[in-house]
Protein backbone atom coordinates (compact mmCIF):
# COMPACT_ATOMS: atom_id res chain seq x y z
CA UNK A 1 0.00 0.00 0.00
CA UNK A 2 1.39 3.45 -1.20
CA UNK A 3 1.98 5.63 2.03
CA UNK A 4 -0.58 8.32 2.95
CA UNK A 5 0.90 12.03 2.68
CA UNK A 6 -0.85 14.82 5.36
CA UNK A 7 -2.14 17.84 3.72
CA UNK A 8 0.76 19.63 5.53
CA UNK A 9 3.12 17.37 4.30
CA UNK A 10 2.32 17.85 0.65
CA UNK A 11 2.45 21.68 1.79
CA UNK A 12 6.15 21.56 2.78
CA UNK A 13 6.90 19.53 -0.18
CA UNK A 14 5.51 22.22 -2.49
CA UNK A 15 6.84 25.40 -0.90
CA UNK A 16 10.08 23.37 -0.53
CA UNK A 17 10.27 23.04 -4.87
CA UNK A 18 9.06 25.85 -4.78
CA UNK A 19 12.14 28.21 -2.93
CA UNK A 20 9.70 29.41 -0.56
CA UNK A 21 10.60 27.78 2.78
CA UNK A 22 13.76 29.90 2.68
CA UNK A 23 15.55 32.00 0.26
CA UNK A 24 18.11 30.68 -1.94
CA UNK A 25 21.24 32.28 -4.09
CA UNK A 26 20.59 30.40 -7.15
CA UNK A 27 21.53 32.35 -10.47
CA UNK A 28 18.40 34.08 -11.78
CA UNK A 29 18.34 32.16 -15.21
CA UNK A 30 18.56 28.51 -12.83
CA UNK A 31 16.02 29.73 -10.93
CA UNK A 32 13.39 30.63 -13.18
CA UNK A 33 14.45 27.05 -14.65
CA UNK A 34 13.45 25.18 -11.38
CA UNK A 35 10.40 26.89 -10.85
CA UNK A 36 9.36 25.78 -14.38
CA UNK A 37 7.40 28.42 -15.75
CA UNK A 38 6.62 31.85 -13.28
CA UNK A 39 3.14 33.30 -14.49
CA UNK A 40 3.31 36.36 -16.16
CA UNK A 41 0.28 38.03 -17.76
CA UNK A 42 1.45 40.94 -16.28
CA UNK A 43 4.57 42.64 -16.05
CA UNK A 44 5.83 42.69 -12.72
CA UNK A 45 4.61 39.43 -11.20
CA UNK A 46 7.76 37.18 -12.32
CA UNK A 47 9.73 39.86 -10.51
CA UNK A 48 7.67 39.55 -6.93
CA UNK A 49 8.22 35.75 -7.45
CA UNK A 50 11.81 35.84 -7.54
CA UNK A 51 12.29 38.22 -4.72
CA UNK A 52 10.29 35.96 -2.97
CA UNK A 53 12.26 33.10 -3.75
CA UNK A 54 16.25 34.33 -3.62
CA UNK A 55 18.74 36.33 -2.02
CA UNK A 56 19.66 39.68 -2.52
CA UNK A 57 17.17 39.40 -6.19
CA UNK A 58 18.20 42.31 -8.17
CA UNK A 59 15.63 43.01 -10.75
CA UNK A 60 18.05 44.12 -13.32
CA UNK A 61 19.10 40.43 -13.70
CA UNK A 62 15.79 39.45 -14.81
CA UNK A 63 16.03 42.47 -17.30
CA UNK A 64 18.69 41.95 -18.88
CA UNK A 65 17.67 38.13 -19.17
CA UNK A 66 15.22 38.74 -20.96
CA UNK A 67 16.89 41.34 -23.19
CA UNK A 68 19.73 38.96 -23.76
CA UNK A 69 17.10 36.08 -24.94
CA UNK A 70 17.93 33.75 -22.61
CA UNK A 71 14.39 33.27 -20.23
CA UNK A 72 11.24 34.98 -23.03
CA UNK A 73 7.83 35.46 -22.57
CA UNK A 74 5.62 33.56 -23.91
CA UNK A 75 2.01 31.96 -23.87
CA UNK A 76 2.04 28.55 -23.15
CA UNK A 77 0.57 26.24 -19.87
CA UNK A 78 -3.20 26.81 -19.88
CA UNK A 79 -2.63 29.59 -22.77
CA UNK A 80 -1.20 31.84 -20.95
CA UNK A 81 1.53 34.00 -20.91
CA UNK A 82 4.28 32.38 -18.52
CA UNK A 83 8.13 33.53 -17.83
CA UNK A 84 10.66 30.25 -19.18
CA UNK A 85 13.57 29.94 -20.20
CA UNK A 86 15.03 29.74 -23.86
CA UNK A 87 15.31 25.88 -24.33
CA UNK A 88 12.30 25.19 -21.86
CA UNK A 89 10.41 28.12 -24.09
CA UNK A 90 11.71 25.85 -27.16
CA UNK A 91 10.74 22.08 -24.94
CA UNK A 92 7.58 23.07 -23.50
CA UNK A 93 6.01 24.78 -26.90
CA UNK A 94 5.71 21.70 -28.95
CA UNK A 95 3.70 19.54 -26.49
CA UNK A 96 1.41 21.95 -25.86
CA UNK A 97 0.48 22.44 -29.58
CA UNK A 98 -2.69 20.15 -29.45
CA UNK A 99 -4.41 21.72 -26.61
CA UNK A 100 -3.60 25.11 -27.69
CA UNK A 101 -5.46 24.05 -31.49
CA UNK A 102 -8.61 23.12 -28.94
CA UNK A 103 -8.27 26.27 -27.75
CA UNK A 104 -8.79 28.17 -30.61
CA UNK A 105 -11.53 25.64 -32.40
CA UNK A 106 -13.48 26.48 -29.13
CA UNK A 107 -13.18 30.51 -29.11
CA UNK A 108 -13.22 31.05 -32.41
CA UNK A 109 -14.28 27.73 -34.69
CA UNK A 110 -17.52 29.73 -35.85
CA UNK A 111 -15.45 32.95 -37.36
CA UNK A 112 -13.20 31.18 -38.77
CA UNK A 113 -15.11 28.73 -41.39
CA UNK A 114 -14.21 28.39 -44.76
CA UNK A 115 -10.56 29.64 -43.94
CA UNK A 116 -7.38 28.08 -44.82
CA UNK A 117 -5.59 28.36 -41.25
CA UNK A 118 -2.31 27.13 -42.23
CA UNK A 119 -2.05 30.05 -45.17
CA UNK A 120 -3.07 32.39 -42.32
CA UNK A 121 -0.18 31.17 -39.71
CA UNK A 122 2.76 31.15 -42.67
CA UNK A 123 1.53 34.82 -43.41
CA UNK A 124 1.58 35.77 -39.95
CA UNK A 125 5.01 34.49 -39.56
CA UNK A 126 6.50 36.83 -42.18
CA UNK A 127 4.50 39.81 -40.58
CA UNK A 128 6.03 39.04 -37.57
CA UNK A 129 9.39 38.25 -38.46
CA UNK A 130 9.54 41.63 -40.06
CA UNK A 131 9.26 43.26 -37.15
CA UNK A 132 7.61 42.43 -33.79
CA UNK A 133 4.21 43.61 -33.83
CA UNK A 134 1.33 44.10 -31.34
CA UNK A 135 -2.20 42.16 -31.69
CA UNK A 136 -4.14 45.12 -32.70
CA UNK A 137 -1.32 45.45 -35.56
CA UNK A 138 -1.45 41.97 -36.27
CA UNK A 139 -5.00 41.64 -36.73
CA UNK A 140 -5.00 44.85 -39.09
CA UNK A 141 -2.12 43.67 -41.32
CA UNK A 142 -3.96 39.81 -41.62
CA UNK A 143 -7.64 41.01 -42.15
CA UNK A 144 -6.41 43.02 -45.21
CA UNK A 145 -5.04 39.67 -46.75
CA UNK A 146 -8.09 37.88 -45.55
CA UNK A 147 -11.20 40.27 -46.02
CA UNK A 148 -14.68 39.04 -44.76
CA UNK A 149 -13.15 37.87 -41.37
CA UNK A 150 -12.47 39.82 -38.42
CA UNK A 151 -9.11 40.90 -37.09
CA UNK A 152 -9.64 39.36 -33.79
CA UNK A 153 -10.06 36.24 -34.81
CA UNK A 154 -7.43 36.47 -37.30
CA UNK A 155 -4.47 36.72 -34.73
CA UNK A 156 -5.50 34.08 -32.30
CA UNK A 157 -5.07 31.63 -35.65
CA UNK A 158 -1.19 33.08 -35.63
CA UNK A 159 -0.41 32.96 -31.92
CA UNK A 160 -1.73 29.58 -31.93
CA UNK A 161 0.04 28.07 -34.71
CA UNK A 162 3.60 30.09 -34.51
CA UNK A 163 5.31 30.25 -30.84
CA UNK A 164 5.13 33.61 -30.41
CA UNK A 165 7.06 35.58 -27.83
CA UNK A 166 6.86 39.05 -26.32
CA UNK A 167 9.62 41.01 -26.82
CA UNK A 168 11.58 43.88 -25.15
CA UNK A 169 10.82 46.57 -23.44
CA UNK A 170 7.96 44.14 -22.71
CA UNK A 171 8.44 42.85 -18.92
CA UNK A 172 11.44 44.91 -18.35
CA UNK A 173 11.58 46.31 -14.36
CA UNK A 174 10.34 49.98 -14.43
CA UNK A 175 10.13 50.10 -18.30
CA UNK A 176 7.06 47.81 -19.45
CA UNK A 177 5.54 48.65 -23.14
CA UNK A 178 2.86 47.08 -25.28
CA UNK A 179 3.06 43.64 -25.63
CA UNK A 180 5.00 42.91 -29.51
CA UNK A 181 5.55 39.43 -30.53
CA UNK A 182 7.70 37.53 -33.09
CA UNK A 183 8.33 33.93 -33.47
CA UNK A 184 10.45 32.16 -30.81
CA UNK A 185 12.35 30.58 -33.55
CA UNK A 186 13.21 33.69 -35.32
CA UNK A 187 13.84 35.29 -31.96
CA UNK A 188 16.31 33.01 -30.30
CA UNK A 189 17.91 31.53 -33.41
CA UNK A 190 16.50 28.24 -33.06
CA UNK A 191 14.13 24.78 -33.73
CA UNK A 192 11.65 23.80 -31.57
CA UNK A 193 12.33 20.64 -30.29
CA UNK A 194 10.17 17.04 -30.96
CA UNK A 195 7.92 17.22 -28.34
CA UNK A 196 8.78 14.93 -24.65
CA UNK A 197 5.20 15.10 -22.45
CA UNK A 198 7.52 12.90 -20.45
CA UNK A 199 10.19 15.34 -19.97
CA UNK A 200 7.67 17.68 -19.14
CA UNK A 201 5.48 15.71 -16.62
CA UNK A 202 9.26 14.72 -14.87
CA UNK A 203 10.15 18.73 -14.81
CA UNK A 204 6.37 19.59 -13.79
CA UNK A 205 6.65 17.02 -10.64
CA UNK A 206 10.69 18.65 -9.29
CA UNK A 207 9.15 21.77 -9.56
CA UNK A 208 5.45 21.34 -8.17
CA UNK A 209 4.63 17.29 -6.87
CA UNK A 210 4.02 14.93 -5.47
CA UNK A 211 1.07 15.20 -7.39
CA UNK A 212 -1.91 13.60 -9.01
CA UNK A 213 -2.63 13.02 -13.04
CA UNK A 214 -4.98 15.28 -12.88
CA UNK A 215 -3.06 17.74 -11.34
CA UNK A 216 -0.43 18.07 -14.48
CA UNK A 217 -3.28 18.09 -16.70
CA UNK A 218 -4.49 21.09 -14.64
CA UNK A 219 -0.99 23.15 -14.63
CA UNK A 220 -0.50 22.55 -18.41
CA UNK A 221 -4.12 22.26 -19.99
CA UNK A 222 -3.56 19.48 -21.61
CA UNK A 223 -5.88 16.03 -21.54
CA UNK A 224 -4.65 12.22 -21.72
CA UNK A 225 -1.60 12.46 -19.41
CA UNK A 226 -2.10 9.01 -17.89
CA UNK A 227 -1.07 7.32 -20.89
CA UNK A 228 2.38 8.87 -19.95
CA UNK A 229 2.57 9.06 -16.48
CA UNK A 230 1.80 5.02 -16.58
CA UNK A 231 5.12 5.10 -18.76
CA UNK A 232 6.92 7.01 -16.18
CA UNK A 233 5.75 5.15 -13.26
CA UNK A 234 8.75 2.35 -12.87
CA UNK A 235 10.97 5.47 -12.63
CA UNK A 236 8.49 7.08 -9.46
CA UNK A 237 7.72 6.96 -6.35
CA UNK A 238 3.99 6.79 -5.60
CA UNK A 239 2.03 7.93 -2.58
CA UNK A 240 -1.80 8.39 -1.77
CA UNK A 241 -3.03 11.65 -0.39
CA UNK A 242 -5.84 11.93 2.65
CA UNK A 243 -8.41 10.94 -0.15
CA UNK A 244 -6.98 8.52 -1.70
CA UNK A 245 -6.07 9.70 -4.74
CA UNK A 246 -3.24 8.01 -6.35
CA UNK A 247 0.19 10.97 -6.41
CA UNK A 248 3.35 10.38 -8.19
CA UNK A 249 6.89 12.24 -7.16
CA UNK A 250 10.35 12.01 -7.92
CA UNK A 251 12.20 9.32 -5.50
CA UNK A 252 14.99 11.49 -4.77
CA UNK A 253 12.48 14.58 -4.66
CA UNK A 254 12.15 16.75 -1.08
CA UNK A 255 9.35 16.22 1.13
CA UNK A 256 10.41 17.71 4.50
CA UNK A 257 8.42 16.75 7.69
CA UNK A 258 4.78 18.40 7.91
CA UNK A 259 6.01 20.30 11.10
CA UNK A 260 8.58 22.28 9.23
CA UNK A 261 8.72 25.57 9.97
CA UNK A 262 6.77 28.01 7.04
CA UNK A 263 7.75 31.85 6.71
CA UNK A 264 5.78 34.19 6.38
CA UNK A 265 5.78 35.55 2.47
CA UNK A 266 3.80 38.10 0.67
CA UNK A 267 3.08 36.37 -2.90
CA UNK A 268 2.31 38.21 -6.34
CA UNK A 269 -0.63 38.38 -8.25
CA UNK A 270 -0.59 35.16 -10.43
CA UNK A 271 1.82 33.21 -8.77
CA UNK A 272 2.34 29.70 -10.08
CA UNK A 273 1.99 27.97 -6.62
CA UNK A 274 -1.55 28.93 -6.99
CA UNK A 275 -2.39 27.82 -9.83
CA UNK A 276 -0.34 24.13 -10.20
CA UNK A 277 -2.85 21.71 -9.19
CA UNK A 278 -6.15 20.28 -9.33
CA UNK A 279 -6.55 20.21 -5.92
CA UNK A 280 -5.07 23.27 -4.35
CA UNK A 281 -5.80 22.59 -0.72
CA UNK A 282 -2.45 21.98 -0.10
CA UNK A 283 -2.00 26.25 -0.16
CA UNK A 284 -5.25 27.27 -0.18
CA UNK A 285 -8.92 26.50 1.23
CA UNK A 286 -11.91 26.61 -0.95
CA UNK A 287 -13.31 29.33 0.63
CA UNK A 288 -10.60 31.55 0.07
CA UNK A 289 -9.62 30.69 -3.05
CA UNK A 290 -13.14 32.14 -4.10
CA UNK A 291 -11.43 35.78 -2.62
CA UNK A 292 -8.54 35.32 -4.22
CA UNK A 293 -9.66 34.26 -7.63
CA UNK A 294 -11.33 36.98 -9.41
CA UNK A 295 -14.30 36.45 -12.44
CA UNK A 296 -12.01 38.22 -14.90
CA UNK A 297 -9.44 36.34 -14.24
CA UNK A 298 -7.37 38.30 -12.06
CA UNK A 299 -5.43 35.85 -9.24
CA UNK A 300 -5.10 38.66 -6.33
CA UNK A 301 -1.47 39.27 -4.49
CA UNK A 302 -1.53 36.61 -1.17
CA UNK A 303 -0.37 36.34 2.45
CA UNK A 304 0.99 33.15 3.27
CA UNK A 305 1.28 32.50 6.64
CA UNK A 306 2.13 28.54 8.27
CA UNK A 307 2.46 28.16 4.54
CA UNK A 308 -1.08 28.72 3.87
CA UNK A 309 -3.17 31.54 1.80
CA UNK A 310 -4.15 33.58 5.06
CA UNK A 311 -4.68 37.27 3.85
CA UNK A 312 -4.06 39.10 0.35
CA UNK A 313 -2.62 43.00 0.09
CA UNK A 314 -2.17 44.97 -2.39
CA UNK A 315 -0.02 48.47 -3.29
CA UNK A 316 -1.65 51.58 -2.89
CA UNK A 317 0.80 54.50 -4.59
CA UNK A 318 -0.45 58.44 -4.15
CA UNK A 319 1.65 61.91 -4.34
CA UNK A 320 5.55 59.93 -2.66
CA UNK A 321 3.55 57.63 -0.66
CA UNK A 322 3.67 53.65 -0.89
CA UNK A 323 1.31 51.47 1.03
CA UNK A 324 1.52 47.89 1.68
CA UNK A 325 -2.25 47.83 2.82
CA UNK A 326 -2.90 43.78 4.08
CA UNK A 327 -6.27 42.36 4.52
CA UNK A 328 -6.40 39.24 6.53
CA UNK A 329 -9.33 36.57 6.28
CA UNK A 330 -9.21 35.77 10.25
CA UNK A 331 -7.22 37.80 12.47
CA UNK A 332 -3.48 37.70 12.75
CA UNK A 333 -1.81 36.06 15.67
CA UNK A 334 0.60 38.91 17.27
CA UNK A 335 3.83 37.20 15.76
CA UNK A 336 2.40 36.49 12.38
CA UNK A 337 1.27 40.33 12.42
CA UNK A 338 4.97 41.61 13.38
CA UNK A 339 6.53 39.06 10.46
CA UNK A 340 3.44 40.84 7.62
CA UNK A 341 4.66 44.09 8.36
CA UNK A 342 8.40 42.77 8.34
CA UNK A 343 8.25 41.26 4.96
CA UNK A 344 6.25 44.11 3.88
CA UNK A 345 8.36 46.84 4.19
CA UNK A 346 11.10 44.36 2.60
CA UNK A 347 9.10 44.33 -0.20
CA UNK A 348 8.20 48.20 -0.53
CA UNK A 349 12.27 48.39 -0.73
CA UNK A 350 12.20 46.20 -3.34
CA UNK A 351 9.07 47.66 -5.45
CA UNK A 352 9.23 51.52 -4.29
CA UNK A 353 12.91 52.10 -3.57
CA UNK A 354 12.33 55.75 -4.33
CA UNK A 355 9.58 57.08 -2.89
CA UNK A 356 9.80 58.46 0.04
CA UNK A 357 7.22 57.68 2.34
CA UNK A 358 6.63 53.63 3.09
CA UNK A 359 4.08 52.12 4.96
CA UNK A 360 2.23 48.65 5.75
CA UNK A 361 -1.01 48.74 6.95
CA UNK A 362 -3.10 45.49 8.35
CA UNK A 363 -6.37 46.05 8.44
Amino acid sequence: MAPVLSRQTLNRALLSRQLLLQRTRLPVHDAVAHLFGLQAQAPNPPYVALWNRLEDFAPGELSQLITNRRVVRISLMRSTIHLVTAEDCLALRPVLAASMERGLAAGYGKQLVGLDLDAVAAHGRELVEQRPLTWAELGALLAERFPGYEAGALAPVVRTRVPLVQVPPRGLWGSSGQAAHTSAESWLSAALAEPSAEAMVLRYLAAYGPASVRDVQAWAGVTRLKEVVERLRPRLATFRDEQGVELFDLPDAPRPDADEPAPVRLLGEFDSVLLAHADRTRIISDEHRRRIFTINGIIRATVLIGGSVAGMWRIERERGRAVLAVEPFSEFAATDRDAVISEGARLLAFTDPDTATREVQIA
